[in-house]
């Protein structure tokens, strides 16, 4: 796709590029566009720092209208975050048995802060979600107010093959799913696709995959003015009429109409997950990550689904930040990217063998806000 924007002078890394979409009048949308597609725009601390930068300046300026988001490739919106960089400050701490290497810590709680700002921005957010939107990059969507798909976009948290969990976002993400889907997809890293993130207002809107270009031509052609509920309206109508008009991928989440999750125990949850083997490879092929997946990440989505039900979305980022810390600091994390991203394996060795082998005072020692060696407090304690 070919960005049409000016380049901002003060842009630090061609990760991403900064600059504006000019609009009618003396208006201006905010763009950003991830560029870094060998890696599927995974996210890397240079561009979340970039992207906060922008954002705060965007947010200030009386001529920005808004912001869009978008990202080079055909494959992929964002893939999540660069874990193998992530991998590699976790195992130099371990191997050093003290903190060594600060930027895994720092890339999450940056990377929060950044969603936080986004989620909590004071004009609309539009964000291209085409092709692979995952972990990170399904928190950049998520926390926007117009979330675009295409037919070819593929949404998920595949955390548990790597001994992580939903994070940036992703508990609140969750939290606002029917309670049966929000484990499901937890707990499976099973990909959405547009319909069914359509249907759950995951998504919000659809355009078609080649008409990307057309449709950020013609955000610049509307007559934004300097009245944000009058812009609203103004996309609200834009986006209607840009609605997709090719073929729709079939849903694939009305195999689960009838399932019934226990949703008061984690081992009789897995069960019932696994018992609806054969209703279609889709099911199937997020029963295999489970099974293969983190005994412990699984743990961690249960009570973290749970925990989330009371909080504001500034708790829930602190508590995503308080857990990120301990996956970092303790042996899953490592050992699951070492398994599928490093070696390449196949073959992680998790700290324990299934969920029944779980105790609740481990999964509740990720939770706790316990950050000596990094932070004299939780660096999100100021977001709300």
């Amino acid at each position: 796709m070919t960005v049409k924007t000016q380049i901002s002078p003060n842009s630090k890394t061609d990760q991403v590029i900064i600059g504006e979409v000019k609009t009618s009048g003396a208006m201006c949308l905010g763009h950003a566009h991830l560029n870094m597609v060998a890696s599927l725009n995974a996210l890397t601390l240079d561009a979340v720092r970039a992207l906060t930068a922008a954002v705060l300046q965007w947010s200030a300026r009386a001529d920005i209208v808004g912001v869009l988001i978008t990202g080079e490739g055909e494959k992929a919106f964002c893939a999540g975050g660069d874990i193998q960089a992530l991998y590699r400050g976790a195992v130099a701490n371990r191997l050093a048995a003290e903190l060594v290497d600060r930027y895994p810590f720092e890339f999450f709680a940056e990377e929060y802060r950044l969603n936080y700002l986004l989620h909590t921005f004071n004009k609309p957010v539009i964000t291209l979600g085409h092709g692979i939107v995952m972990g990170g990059g399904y928190g950049l969507f998520a926390a926007s107010s117009y979330r675009v798909l295409t037919q070819r976009s593929k949404l998920a948290f595949p955390e548990i093959t790597i001994g992580l969990f939903p994070d940036a976002g992703g508990s609140w993400v969750l939290k606002n799913l029917p309670q049966k889907i929000a484990l499901f997809l937890g707990l499976t890293g099973s990909q959405v696709n547009a319909t069914d993130a359509l249907e759950l207002n995951i998504g919000t809107h659809m355009i078609d995959h080649e008409q990307r270009q057309n449709f950020i031509d013609g955000l610049a052609s509307l007559a934004w003015d300097q009245g944000d509920s009058d812009n609203r309206t103004l996309l609200d109508e834009y986006l209607a009429s840009c609605n997709c008009q090719g073929p729709r991928p079939e849903s694939e989440l009305v195999v689960l109409a009838e399932m019934d999750l226990d949703a008061s125990n984690l081992s009789i949850c897995v069960q019932n997950i696994i018992a609806l083997k054969g209703r279609s490879e889709w099911v199937d092929r997020g029963i295999g990550n489970l099974q293969k997946g983190c005994p412990v990440t699984a743990g961690i989505i249960f009570e973290q689904m749970r925990r989330v039900q009371t909080m504001t979305l500034a708790e829930s980022f602190r508590m995503e930040l308080a857990v990120a810390t301990r996956c970092l600091q303790w042996p899953d994390f490592t050992e699951g990217v070492r398994a599928l991203l490093i070696d390449k394996d196949g073959l992680p060795r998790w700290t324990v063998a299934n969920v029944d082998e779980l105790s609740q005072e481990y999964i509740n020692a990720h939770f706790d806000e316990d950050f000596a060696g990094l932070w004299t407090h939780n660096p999100l304690d100021d977001l709300n």
